[in-house]
Formats: structure tokens, C-alpha cells, sequence
């Protein structure tokens, strides 16, 4: 029978930084992703902000966090969970394509999240080569140049707020009106390297080798124009991995899983850990930050129990 103290679902950062701290612990533990190791930000060319690395790939950052969980013998299998059923002693996990579940002492979801997409012209061609979701990772390779940003969220807006102070020239292109908060709105219409294009439908991404603009219609105008820019910087949106997770009423109206400061979900032994939780700031040292935290007061429950 697969029974364990600890149950991580997701590698990505937050799952791979709980995986440590629960081996050091001493923890009868098992990695469970459908995917790599590594998660998201294996799609990521480059983190400058990872604190004591520099730059590096994202795929070569999440190779070392698998090699130390490899390093202290933490079990991966690459499996897909679609259910899990809370109970005591153990909660019960189950795997796409089996019938019996694995038994777990305590559970840590680190599924992290997927940005929502366009799906349109030469999204694809452009991913990661020029379309970038995350200012913070990305936004110094755009120094002295022209961006766009799609999205009038708070996130846009923030992270537009943050680009500004970077790159030669910003456009915003928003579907609607600007919907974010108020004093953030108003700090970016100050900005004189800031142009804000409203009630825009985004129509593809134009260039050969290189990205070279957005196509864009005006909704009002019916006006179509390209507009020139050497990055462009997607904030539609986040989708959470956790539709398995809604009979279990740990999610907020957005699918995001609701914790306390020490991880812990309204389920006692059920925690949750990195982008995949209701938080500020999804960045790969957060992400680690949780699972370390989540590990770590998964610990301390099992050995109240006397495990």
C-alpha cells in the first residue's frame, strides 16, 4: 500500500522547497506532478531576482531544485491527481488511471497556476521569445525600449507602473476601461512615457524572427493599427490548477486556496503552498518561501500526533 507522511502535489519551486524541509525532517515523503519538475518556470529564459544565483535559465534554476530533492532521496512520480478525499488518520489521493488511492498523513498542494492566453496570431511563435508574463523576471531585458502591456487589472497596472521606470516607452491595451485600483490608475496617467489605449481587441503579434508589434482594433473606432514595440507583457489573468480541489471548500471565488500565515487550509493535515495560493506576490522566492513554511508546520501537526 503507498502510504506516506507527507504527500507533495506539484514540483514546480514550492513544491521542491517543501520537498526538502520535509525529508530533512525526516518524513516518509512523495513529489507527485503530471508534469516536469520544475513547473512553470521552465517556460522562463531568464531570472535575474532568484537571491544568490544571478541570472540563470528557468530550466537550469528548476534542474538544481530537483537534483537537491534527488540529493536527499525524495521519491518523484509523475502522475496526475484527480481527487482527494479528507479523513483520518489519512486523507486519501487518488491518481488519474488508478483505482487505489495513496494514503497520506498530511497533503501540501503546490499546483501552482497557468496565465490565460489570447490564442491569438503568433501567440505561440512569440512565447517566451518576446511575450513575457512576469515584468519582474523579464522587465530589465527591455531597458531603453518600446513594451506593450495587455491588461487593465491591477496586475497591468502595477507591473506597468514598474516598467515605466525602465523601458524607453509603454502602451497599455486594455479590452475595457482601466478596472484597477484608483491610486494605481492615476500614478500611471502621470507617467510621460505612458500612452493607455482602452476598449481594444487584440488581433495577433506581427514580426519574422523577432517580435516587431501588436495588432490591435479599436472596438469604438473600428480603427486597426499596429503598434510598434520590442516586447509585450500579458496580464489577462491567472487560472489556478484546482478544479479537483472544489468539493473541498478550501478555494476562494477565484479557484485560488485559501491558508493562514503557517500554510494551513480549513482542512486539519491539508496545506497549500506558492502561486496556487490566495497571495500578493507569485515570485519563485515566495513560492519557495511557502513550501519551506508549509513543510515545516506539516511537521510539527504529524509529530503532535506522535508521528
Amino acid at each position: 500500500m503507498n502510504q506516506y507522511d507527507v504527500l507533495i502535489v506539484g514540483a514546480g519551486p514550492a513544491g521542491m522547497s517543501a520537498a526538502v524541509y520535509a525529508a530533512r525532517a525526516e518524513l516518509n515523503t512523495l513529489m507527485v506532478d503530471f508534469g516536469n519538475p520544475g513547473g512553470q518556470i521552465n517556460e522562463t529564459n531568464e531570472i535575474q531576482n532568484y537571491i544568490g544565483v544571478g541570472s540563470i535559465s528557468g530550466s537550469a534554476l528548476g534542474y538544481r531544485m530537483f537534483q537537491h530533492t534527488r540529493q536527499l532521496k525524495v521519491p518523484f512520480q509523475k502522475k496526475r491527481v484527480v481527487k482527494i478525499e479528507p479523513g483520518e488518520p489519512n486523507h486519501k489521493v487518488y491518481m488519474d488511471g488508478e483505482n487505489e488511492p495513496y494514503l497520506a498523513r498530511s497533503v501540501l498542494l503546490a499546483i501552482g497556476t497557468t496565465p490565460k492566453l489570447l490564442h491569438v496570431e503568433n501567440e505561440e511563435k512569440f512565447s517566451r521569445r518576446g511575450i513575457s508574463w512576469c515584468a519582474i523576471c523579464d522587465g530589465a531585458q527591455y531597458a531603453g525600449k518600446d513594451v506593450v502591456v495587455i491588461g487593465g487589472g491591477n496586475s497591468g497596472v502595477k507591473e506597468s507602473l514598474f516598467l515605466s521606470n525602465i523601458v524607453s516607452h509603454l502602451t497599455m491595451l486594455t479590452n475595457y476601461d482601466l478596472t484597477a485600483d484608483e491610486v494605481a490608475i492615476r500614478q500611471l496617467r502621470k507617467k510621460e512615457n505612458v500612452t493607455i489605449h482602452t476598449y481594444q481587441q487584440i488581433k495577433g503579434f506581427v514580426g519574422n524572427d523577432q517580435l516587431e508589434g501588436v495588432r490591435t482594433l479599436d472596438v469604438k473606432t473600428n480603427q486597426e493599427i499596429i503598434v510598434p514595440c520590442a516586447g509585450v507583457f500579458e496580464y489577462i489573468g491567472l487560472d489556478p490548477h484546482t478544479d479537483f480541489l472544489k468539493e473541498l471548500g478550501i478555494l476562494n471565488h477565484q479557484g485560488y486556496i485559501v491558508v493562514n500565515p503557517s500554510m494551513e487550509t480549513a482542512i486539519p493535515g491539508i496545506y497549500g503552498a506558492g502561486d496556487c495560493n490566495v497571495k500578493d506576490l507569485r515570485q519563485v522566492v515566495t513560492a519557495c518561501s511557502d513550501g519551506a513554511i508549509a513543510a515545516q508546520n506539516a511537521a510539527h501537526y504529524l509529530r503532535k500526533k506522535g508521528i
